[in-house]
């Protein structure tokens, strides 16, 4: 429990020794107790969570006040929580904005640690972090979401010692990384901000040399690990010793020099796979020895496990598992960004199962190490992000974000409950750092996939998987435009790249693709809102729900979904839970529907790559546009600011007084025919031979609402497309289409200054 209202000062407190898991509590009953590192764990350490003195820097003239040194701050902070959240014992919400705080803490070092090298640990700190101890500074670190460590031996001496942290966030100057939180009020998809320090603070001894850094590469087709170790000091006749351990029993080990850079190899004499629900881990003891005396003992564990990409499928130990995942956002009502428990961790993971859910998109948030080892531990599997939100691109900010989320994939990367990487969300340009980052990805850990961005605009020339964002509330739309995405012809040669958002252009490149953003059905939005009409009655709401999940689970060719969302967060109710993790909904019921076997499990057949579809099916042009480059016969056409009357439509219409010129139309330079009149008329005259057809589609593509009309009936009316747009209009078709002279007329009125308007019409 945590004693909000405690005013003692920091001079006069009395430090408790506790025994907690190994570790030394100071300064009473501490929250988040918990060693924050469960992957890389040394017995010596002492946790600095609790209270610390804290203060609100408006004017950002704390230097020139002596607040780095010796100086009382004028409030008090229950760290690991930032002021904005109640678990603070401040509580500030929105209610404030301020760029700059201070924290100041004193304490005494265990007699454990003395005499060590003494590191101190940041789990985190929003946004850039500048640490001082005993007046001196430490070091320094941009970034609010990657963990960071400092070496202070140096400055501590006996008895009492100082820690100040001085912290600046500045989320209006758009350079910052800052994910789901507001810049002012919470409001729509963006919530209360986090500023300043968020996860747990603790010191940690160390020998004179010591293991530094490892990565964790399971070989399961091997049966061993390969571990690669850095190694921090200049001790003579070093030795590293790596064994793993099953169940207690040691089961492989090997032996280095310990020079500066180790590479072993772990042979396995007991071979069993992580796979969720059978999440077998391994232990891994590290000892660093110098002759006799033991310099470093750390202790991690890994999962046997391996990822693979064939053709459409991703997959888990050679098997195709259907990743069905849960939007978490990682927000709490009395904590914000960071848990109140470490139990409060497990039990999102739990509730998510409970739903069916086998995994998690950790969405716009860099998750703590706590929450992926209980991933880790329940066979959970996710998707690592960063939280790119508010971030706007401009170059000022690329050498950040480069460096936190490289921190970030050195952190996290050992972790076999994380199946893929996803720096970016929903992001609309900055093609160049998106692919920088992508390439940056996959040097660090090549082995696991990798999105450049999800949800919109993909840039990537030879993506290795793909997704999209689809919050339609109609299933049966969803499903149709699915299976159509897959199963339809391909539209040709893509557009102009600034034109086009790929994954909704109809542009199948045949490798794995899932609906990573769907649902997000609203329930009790009472002063809130969810995507969409929301369901009128609890059976609606399941009808809509089940809809939406069967539409993804009965296509072969998705390896997966993700629904919006676990919980609800504030103003946005569309959670499986209240932001309280109380259930909304019967759970068994949740779960029945979103558990089902998914055709991708049972194996059914999906689509042949795009290049057998281009090769073997019998689609041809009727009427053609640029993607298959017709310089045919031209369109008349009448830009006119009045509707016309219904005589236009039909094959008797005299249009010689129109315009004649090829498309597309449009008002910038790609265009082939200039458009500026607020609503366009096109009319085309084409022979169809007669011939029987299966199919028919109108491959479109407008900035503004558009009307297709053949010989008179209407096809198709849409607002507005993505791209190049692939509509089936089979039934149209064959009602409409008849041998010899047809004509085909299109309305279409633009939104805004970029007019665009091309088409064609496909039958096979």
């Amino acid at each position: 429990m945590i004693n909000r209202h405690s005013t003692r000062s920091f001079t006069t407190s009395i430090f408790i020794v506790l025994t907690l898991a190994t570790s030394i509590a100071l300064a009473g009953e501490a929250p988040r107790p918990e060693h924050p590192r469960p992957d890389l764990y040394r017995e010596n350490w002492v946790t600095l969570n609790g209270e610390w003195q804290f203060e609100i820097d408006k004017k950002g003239d704390g230097d020139s006040r002596g607040l780095t040194h010796g100086t009382d701050l004028a409030a008090r902070i229950i760290v690991p929580f930032c002021p904005e959240s109640q678990l603070s014992g401040i509580g500030l919400g929105n209610t404030q904005k301020f760029k700059e705080v201070w924290y100041r803490r004193m304490f005494k070092l265990p007699e454990t640690l003395q005499g060590e090298r003494v590191r101190i640990h940041f789990g985190a700190v929003d946004y850039k972090a500048w640490i001082y101890i005993n007046g001196q500074q430490a070091g320094s670190h941009v970034g609010g979401n990657a963990a960071f460590s400092l070496e202070i031996s140096q400055f501590l001496k006996a008895g009492e010692n100082e820690v100040v942290v001085k912290v600046t966030d500045d989320m209006e100057s758009g350079l910052q990384a800052s994910g789901k939180q507001s810049v002012d009020q919470s409001e729509g998809c963006f919530y209360t901000r986090t500023t300043g320090i968020w996860q747990s603070v603790w010191l940690e001894a160390l020998g004179s040399s010591f293991v530094e850094n490892i990565s964790v590469t399971p070989d399961p087709d091997h049966s061993r690990v390969l571990v690669d170790a850095k190694i921090n000091g200049a001790d003579k006749s070093l030795t590293l010793k790596v064994e793993a351990f099953l169940d207690g029993r040691m089961v492989g080990s090997d032996t280095s020099s310990g020079g500066w850079e180790n590479h072993l190899v772990v042979n396995l004499s007991e071979k069993k796979l992580w796979q969720p629900g059978s999440p077998v881990l391994y232990d891994l003891k590290f000892t660093l020895s110098s002759g006799s005396d033991k310099m470093d003992e750390l202790k991690s564990y890994f999962g046997l496990r391996k990822i693979a990409i064939d053709g459409r499928k991703i997959l888990l130990n050679d098997q195709p598992i259907f990743q069905r995942l849960i939007l978490d956002q990682g927000f709490y009502p009395e904590g914000l960004w960071t848990a109140p428990t470490d139990e409060a961790l497990k039990k999102d993971i739990e509730m998510a199962m409970a739903c069916g859910y086998n995994g998690a998109r950790l969405h716009q948030k860099v998750f703590e190490p706590r929450f992926l080892y209980w991933a880790d531990r329940l066979g959970y599997i996710v998707w690592g992000e960063y939280p790119n939100a508010g971030y706007n691109n401009q170059a000022a900010g690329y050498t950040a974000v480069v460096n936190e989320w490289t921190e970030i994939l050195l952190r996290d990367r050992n972790h076999p409950s994380i199946v893929g990487w996803c720096a970016f969300n929903e992001n609309d340009g900055g093609g160049d750092i998106q692919q920088m980052v992508w390439h940056v990805t996959k040097a660090i850990d090549p082995s696991r996939p990798a999105l450049e961005a999800s949800g919109w605009t993909h840039t990537l020339p030879h993506p290795e998987v793909c997704d999209a964002h689809d919050y339609n509330g109609k299933p049966e739309a969803l499903r149709k435009k699915w299976h159509e995405y897959f199963t339809m012809p391909p539209t040709g040669e893509s557009p102009p790249a600034r034109y086009i958002r790929l994954a909704d252009s109809k542009v199948d490149i045949g490798v794995p693709f899932m609906i990573s953003e769907i649902g997000g059905i609203g329930w009790a939005t009472e002063g809130g809102w969810g995507y969409g009409e929301g369901p009128k009655s609890m059976d609606e709401f399941y009808k809509r729900y089940q809809g939406t999940i069967d539409a993804l689970l009965d296509n072969s060719n998705l390896f997966g979904f993700c629904y919006t969302q676990l919980t609800d967060i504030e103003q946005e109710k569309n959670g499986l839970y209240f932001y309280d993790r109380k259930p909304k909904f019967d759970l068994k019921k949740i779960h029945q529907i979103t558990a089902r076997e998914a055709a991708y499990e049972r194996g059914e057949k999906q689509a042949p790559p795009p290049t057998a579809k281009c090769s073997n099916n019998n689609w041809r042009v009727l009427v053609g546009g640029l993607p298959d480059g017709d310089l045919g016969t031209p369109y008349h056409y009448n830009g006119t600011g009045a509707h016309l009357n219904k005589e236009w439509l039909s094959g008797g219409f005299e249009d010689a007084s129109w315009s004649v010129g090829l498309s597309p139309f449009g008002a910038h330079e790609d265009s082939r025919t200039e458009w500026k009149t607020p609503e366009i008329y096109l009319r085309k005259s084409f022979e169809f031979d007669g011939s029987e057809f299966q199919a028919a589609a109108v491959v479109i593509y407008t900035h503004g609402a558009a009307e297709v009309y053949l010989n008179g009936q209407k096809m198709l009316s849409l607002s507005m497309s993505k791209g190049y747009e692939l509509h089936s209009v089979t039934e149209e078709m064959k009602k409409s289409l008849i041998k010899g002279k047809n004509t085909l007329a299109v309305f279409s009125r633009q939104e805004g200054r970029d007019a665009w308007l091309d088409l064609a019409i496909l039958i096979e």
